[in-house]
């Protein structure tokens, strides 16, 4: 399904563009990981020759436990994003919790994410749009694909068409989430680019008591459904030991089966498109 093209630095997004991938660690652990990490993802980009947005937060504000460590906080945060950003010419995409973060965040970020917990927060979509800047909305886990649309004209009621809705997953019970691919056409209905986050969308929030666990043996499985039903971009965690991260480390994906994921999922994407050209 055609969507309105966004852009995000010089990565541009929807309208038939090739698929993109937004990808890096979950959290911000220190400056050296976190530069070792976008070099790795420049690297494999510039081999397989797509687009590619570095993630990653500064600051976890909504993690399962007081005591789970949440990153480096805002300050220090974008300073090292700022520093990625400078090295290796990445776009840079990470989350903002309050109103208050964003003109900061805006000065480094080129896609301001908004969780899915605040997706409906009027004040903090309105102030994110109100950047300029690409804003990349997470369906909450409470929505169906339906209710995104006031989401998305929140947004456009400050002029900002520079928007993304992501897919993460529906609550299915307790500590569990299912993704519905019915959504991704649902929303792309409404005229702007759809993400699928193939990591978080394993995730079994709060799964192991005082964090959430999560099943990464899915992930490319669920990627290839999302790809076959038409997103027009990915969204995964990457990590070098996922085993010895954090935050999130069970739905993260290994950063050395990056290029084959990518790789894979590209193919099905250019045969998927060919077929709908057809």
């Amino acid at each position: 399904m055609t969507t309105r093209e966004i852009s995000a630095g010089s990565i541009k997004i929807g309208n038939n563009n090739p698929l993109a991938f937004i990808a890096g660690p979950c959290v911000i652990e220190n400056e050296e990981s976190t530069l070792k990490a976008a070099h790795q993802i420049k690297k494999v980009s510039k081999s397989l020759n797509f687009p590619v947005i570095f993630k990653s937060s500064y600051d976890k504000a909504n993690r399962t436990s007081v005591n789970s460590f949440r990153g480096p906080g805002i300050k220090d945060g974008l300073a090292i994003l700022d520093k990625v950003k400078k090295e290796t010419g990445l776009a840079m995409l990470s989350d903002v919790h309050s109103v208050d973060e964003i003109e900061m965040a805006a000065e480094v970020l080129d896609v301001i994410q908004i969780p899915a917990f605040l997706c409906r927060q009027t004040e903090i979509l309105i102030a994110a749009a109100r950047t300029g800047k690409t804003v990349n909305i997470k369906k909450g886990q409470f929505l169906a694909p339906g209710d995104v649309k006031n989401i998305i004209d929140k947004v456009m009621s400050t002029g900002n068409n520079n928007i993304m809705i992501t897919e993460r997953g529906t609550t299915f019970g307790y500590n569990n989430l299912v993704v519905d691919m019915r959504g991704i056409p649902i929303m792309q209905s409404f005229g702007y680019p759809v993400v699928y986050d193939a990591t978080h969308s394993v995730q079994l929030p709060g799964g192991q008591g005082s964090s959430s666990g999560g099943q990464r043996e899915f992930i490319e499985t669920l990627a290839r459904s999302a790809v076959a039903a038409g997103c027009d971009a990915v969204f995964l965690e990457v990590h070098e030991n996922p085993d010895d991260a954090p935050c999130d480390g069970p739905n993260m994906l290994p950063l050395e089966q990056f290029p084959v994921f990518v790789k894979r999922l590209m193919e099905l994407s250019h045969l998927i498109k060919g077929w709908e050209s057809n």
